[in-house]
């Protein structure tokens, strides 16, 4: 069998399948484990995959910077950002996380919200200003321009005094086996501090981001309490994400 012709099979069988294995695939082509390693080490250099240890996940397209994924407003970030936004009560203290995702559910939420809202978006912060009875807390630190959030020590030291009753997070990946996990490695480690300092979190999940992973994991699923799908999702992959024993909520 051709390289390409492997190749192609392999992203057939993870779109089928959600995930390959390298000691199966080696047996089914009939090539040697180095050869596929080989192969989906190719594939994910083109972004097409995300190795894994044994095998391969699909990699999560929602890996843009912020300016490039601003623009792509979809029917499924509007649903999710919906839901979240309905969970929210007047006095509550809520950490919002940066990305696409998140802004819309700041859109979404009342304008008569009284809350506070621990931020370090930037984006998430000015979005904020038009909510008069919403204060607004911006953590400082090292802006990461890819996404347009602060990170790093500073950062992380800042969120010391805080007590957040929910924190909604944005992630590029959300998958059964592979967890939580976004695409660089100090956001990984913020959106973990910042799960630690709330009593619940809440992972936005549109449908870009169900069934696939990114290079730095943040997390098991079970780090958040509910994750929150688009209804549309297939159901299979709700089902696969519900044995963790997370809360599936479907917008």
């Amino acid at each position: 069998m051709l390289t390409s012709h492997r190749k192609n099979s392999i992203l057939a069988a993870l779109k089928r399948d959600g995930q390959v294995l390298a000691k199966q695939l080696s047996e089914s082509f009939g090539v040697s484990e180095d050869t596929v390693r080989r192969d989906l080490r190719e594939l994910a250099g083109e972004g097409l995959l995300q190795r894994v240890h044994g095998g391969a996940l699909p990699a999560s397209p929602a890996t843009a910077d912020f300016a490039h994924r601003r623009p792509l407003e979809s029917a499924s970030k509007r649903a999710v950002a919906g839901a979240a936004a309905a969970m929210i009560s007047d006095g509550q203290v809520l950490i919002v996380d940066g990305g696409t995702t998140a802004l819309e559910l700041v859109r979404q939420m009342r304008r008569d919200l009284s809350a506070t809202v621990v931020t370090h978006s930037p984006h998430v912060a000015i979005e904020l200003v038009a909510y008069p009875n919403i204060e607004v807390i911006l953590i400082g630190g090292r802006l990461f321009k890819h996404s347009v959030v602060t990170v790093g020590a500073a950062a992380m030291e800042a969120l010391g005094p805080i007590r957040a009753d929910i924190y909604f997070m944005g992630v590029t990946g959300v998958h059964a086996t592979a967890g939580l996990s976004t695409g660089d490695l100090e956001e990984a480690y913020m959106k973990r501090a910042l799960a630690a300092h709330a009593a619940e979190t809440v992972v936005l999940a549109s449908a870009d981001k169900i069934n696939a992973a990114s290079r730095y994991m943040i997390g098991e699923l079970t780090l958040a309490g509910t994750v929150i799908v688009d209804r549309a999702t297939d159901p299979a992959l709700i089902e696969s994400l519900a044995v963790t024993g997370v809360t599936i909520l479907r917008a």
